[in-house]
């Protein structure tokens, strides 16, 4: 038995202590300026991705915004998450059910007026049809609904990047460019 009558045992288990306690803060540190979930959006490609801890989860085929109606770029974050929602738009109200424009499940954004949703028009996916929303077929929106959560990372992007071309794969890079 080794004994601390001197304060060095005492001494060393202070400071082993305090070098454990500075690097789980620096590890929280850098956990929180990363998100561990982030939905990335390549609108070139017109596809979903999820993406945690680094990796792909799932991608999903999407409709985007429109010529006339663009999909906003930048970086938000979910900030609401609505099953079976209700559609008001130009003057109607759509309650849920198979004529919702916004199909089954919303995921609102925190850009004011856009959100990833359902859609009553399946055949819109893997186009610029939507008025700037990010569609996807109310299947894949339930399966993405049941993986996200309020406060996660969305990214959208118009162009690619290195990021996306790993995300999506550099393949799709050469089918766009045709």
């Amino acid at each position: 038995m080794i004994r601390a009558e001197d304060g060095t045992m005492k001494r060393l288990a202070s400071l082993t202590g305090a070098m454990f306690l500075a690097a789980s803060e620096a590890l929280a540190a850098e956990n929180q300026s990363r998100p561990a979930r982030r939905i990335v959006i390549s609108l070139a490609d017109r596809k979903l991705a999820v993406v945690e801890a680094g990796r792909v989860v799932e991608v999903f085929a999407t409709a985007v915004g429109a010529p006339e109606s663009p999909s906003p770029t930048g970086s938000y974050e979910i900030v609401n998450r609505l099953a079976e929602p209700t559609w008001y738009g130009h003057g109607k109200v759509v309650p849920p059910g198979k004529s919702n424009p916004i199909g089954t499940r919303w995921m609102g954004l925190s850009v004011k007026g856009y959100g990833i949703h359902g859609t009553n028009a399946p055949s819109s996916i893997g186009h610029n049809a939507s008025h700037g929303c990010i569609r996807l077929r109310n299947s894949d929106v339930e399966k993405l609904f049941e993986m996200v959560a309020v406060g996660d990372a969305v990214e959208l992007y118009a162009n690619r990047t290195a990021e996306l071309d790993e995300i999506f794969g550099a393949a799709a890079v050469a089918a766009i460019s045709r």
